[in-house]
């Protein structure tokens, strides 16, 4: 049977994984008043096989709580309820980081506690709509501009927030600066109209990501700290602008030079979105030293070319280790992947479609 790299150890910051498999971060929706629950350890531990698990997009802070039942890493009760899930991975044997979302303008109050608000780099309303548990789907409403001490507080919260993952039993963080969230509403031209040290060219629209990438480097070290980026993605209405090329190929540099655990890079080209170039991944490759994990659309055999090519080093996993839990075993013992994914099941709220979907039966 052919040797796969991909099914080998390696080493990410200052932990071994097991494997080169990596859980894709994926929003589920069960985190009933935004708290960790059973529910929920259940669902990661099924999924332990892998190398690494990366869970769903975790609010900093109220303020970044942007889609129903999401779950936080700002008070007791979720600090809890994580240690249940990493307690839950561990003894899976995988190491798990968490994903630190904070939604900024792709938001609705509706979804959100007393007193929260809604943040964005600038006062531009994202186009769509999104749901809500009381009043079903609603627009996208005109974002408050994040005046100095706004960006201080929310830089503050995702540092907080990594401390509080250290202290839920998280092996490290990884900072959302994708998919058309706060972090990468900064780095967009179109979504940045600052007129300040902080929008117009590219080191300004990229200086607030590097600031808080610093301080949670500062906070928790940075073999614990990585990021996702998602150039040419257009979730969450990001139009595209000519300068993404040179915006990513700056942050990889930066990046490099901060000596972060790994840059995480979102291709979803397999779900319709633009291609994100061969010439832009060689660039990040190039440009940075540690880890890079490559994600979108990815098989088993795909995976291993491009860890084999260099491309990328460990490769994320997504809808397959949605209805194949076990998807390691069956990449061990090449065993047919399941294909019964219920996508109208994505974000409901209890075990449907989440911790059903059974193991390979020989």
């Amino acid at each position: 049977m052919k040797e796969y790299k991909l099914l080998s150890p390696i080493k990410v910051g200052n932990i071994e994984l097991k494997n080169r498999i990596v859980m894709s971060p994926m929003t589920r929706c069960r985190a009933i008043g935004n708290i960790p629950n059973e529910l929920m350890a259940l669902y990661y531990k099924q999924r332990s096989g892998v190398g690494l698990i990366i869970t769903e997009g975790t609010s900093p802070s109220p303020n970044g709580l942007g889609y129903a039942r999401i779950p936080g890493i700002f008070n007791t009760q979720q600090i809890e309820g994580w240690k249940k899930i990493t307690k839950s991975v561990h003894d899976g044997g995988a190491k798990i980081f968490v994903q630190l979302m904070h939604t900024g303008r792709i938001s609705h109050i509706l979804n959100m506690p007393n007193g929260a608000q809604i943040l964005a780099p600038s006062a531009v309303k994202a186009a769509g709509q999104m749901w809500t548990d009381s009043k079903m789907m609603q627009d996208f409403p005109i974002p408050k501009e994040m005046t100095a001490e706004d960006m201080l507080q929310t830089k503050a919260e995702f540092v907080a927030a990594a401390k509080n993952a250290l202290l839920a039993g998280f092996d490290g963080v990884e900072l959302h600066a994708a998919n058309g969230y706060l972090l990468e509403q900064f780095l967009s031209p179109i979504s940045n109209i600052r007129k300040d040290n902080y929008g117009g060219t590219i080191e300004n629209r990229c200086r607030y990501v590097i600031e808080v990438v610093t301080a949670v480097i500062d906070a928790i070290g940075k073999e614990r700290t990585a990021i996702r980026i998602s150039p040419y993605g257009v979730a969450s209405d990001m139009p595209h602008y000519p300068e993404i090329d040179s915006t990513y190929k700056y942050l990889s540099l930066q990046f490099n030079k901060l000596g972060i655990a790994y840059i995480h890079i979102v291709d979803h080209s397999a779900m319709g979105a633009p291609v994100v170039s061969l010439e832009l991944k060689k660039q990040i490759r190039s440009n940075f030293s540690n880890k890079i994990i490559l994600s979108g659309g990815y098989d088993k055999d795909k995976a291993e070319t491009d860890i084999q090519n260099g491309l990328g080093d460990i490769v994320a996993f997504g809808r397959p280790l949605l209805y194949n839990p076990d998807l390691v075993e069956r990449f061990n013992n090449d065993y047919p992947l399941s294909d019964n994914l219920n996508m109208d099941l994505f974000y409901t709220a209890d075990e449907k479609g989440y911790t059903d979907y059974p193991l390979y039966k020989a």
